[in-house]
């Protein structure tokens, strides 16, 4: 309340004291007890601001009317606000459905690669792990595996082929060319 002499002071807290509940109660009807407090002092703000224009005889039809403007911009911002929030249950939504297709996907590809492993000999799943799982080089799981640098190589080499025949019949056989759709040519 700066910038303002005594009288308009008391003026505005007048105005305030004889009208904040009938313009609290009007906007209430309008948006609901919680938003009215936001749009009462909204209009009372205006009132402040603009004070020379509120009549002396009867302020409160200025004082719905102003409060009727915030309402409006209340009621704009609740529409946008609705819309923002839709549009981020919706990304959310399809996020999670996204996530899920993929986690089946990944947990479908990791039972298939284990069942794979499975039915390769343990020393083949050993110099797999050691070279895949644990991220060791080829000197490194040599050690491990007590052989030379050179045997390892040799017993990675074999065993990802073996892995590999293994995973592809684990994940079946490809589909014949025979059971593709048969191939149009378009006519002139």
């Amino acid at each position: 309340m700066q910038d303002r002499d005594d009288g308009e002071r008391d003026r505005f807290r007048s105005l305030y004291r004889q009208h904040y509940a009938a313009v609290l109660r009007y906007a209430a009807r309008r948006v609901g007890a919680e938003a009215a407090r936001d749009v009462a002092a909204e209009t009372f703000l205006t009132a402040w601001r603009r004070l020379g224009s509120v009549p002396d005889a009867q302020p409160l039809p200025w004082l719905y009317a102003t409060a009727r403007r915030c309402l409006a911009n209340e009621v704009r911002r609740r529409g946008r606000r609705n819309r923002l929030d839709a549009r981020v249950r919706d990304q959310a939504s399809r996020a999670r459905e996204t996530y899920q297709e993929e986690f089946a996907e990944a947990v479908a590809d990791r039972l298939l690669v284990l069942a794979a492993l499975a039915t390769l000999s343990p020393k083949d799943q050993e110099v797999l792990r050691l070279t895949e799982w644990e991220q060791l080089d080829a000197a490194a799981a040599a050690r491990v595996m007590g052989c030379s640098s050179g045997a390892f190589k040799v017993r990675l080499h074999r065993a990802r082929r073996r892995f590999a025949q293994a995973l592809g019949q684990q994940a079946g056989p490809p589909a014949p060319a025979s059971s593709l759709p048969p191939r149009t040519e378009i006519s002139a």
